[in-house]
């Protein structure tokens, strides 16, 4: 099996942004089970009652999935167009090595 090294030299920021949106989203539903899980038992030790604790679980993990993809798509466009303005006598680029079989 042959390998080639290729250089990116540009990458494609809509791309980047829906990919960033992508994992975002996924670290946002992360997020929000594990805080939506916390929210309910920790309202009711607080005196509170299960009904709100559960009720704004619920709104955080929405809140987080939410946030989550827009943060990742902002932040892939952001990451996208500054690595499209790097001067490259510089920087060297992004190195890809694949397999052609």
């Amino acid at each position: 099996m042959v390998t080639t090294t290729y250089l990116v030299k540009k990458l494609g920021v809509m791309s980047v942004a829906k990919f960033g949106a992508t994992i975002g989203m996924i670290i946002g539903i992360i997020g929000g089970i594990i805080i939506a899980i916390n929210l309910g038992p920790s309202a009711a030790l607080a005196g509170g009652s299960m009904f709100w604790g559960v009720g704004s679980g619920i709104m955080t993990f929405c809140v987080n999935v939410l946030f989550g993809s827009l943060l990742g798509f902002l932040g892939g466009a952001v990451i996208a167009f500054m690595y499209n303005l790097a001067p490259w006598g510089e920087t060297g680029g992004i190195e890809l090595d694949l397999e052609i079989r």
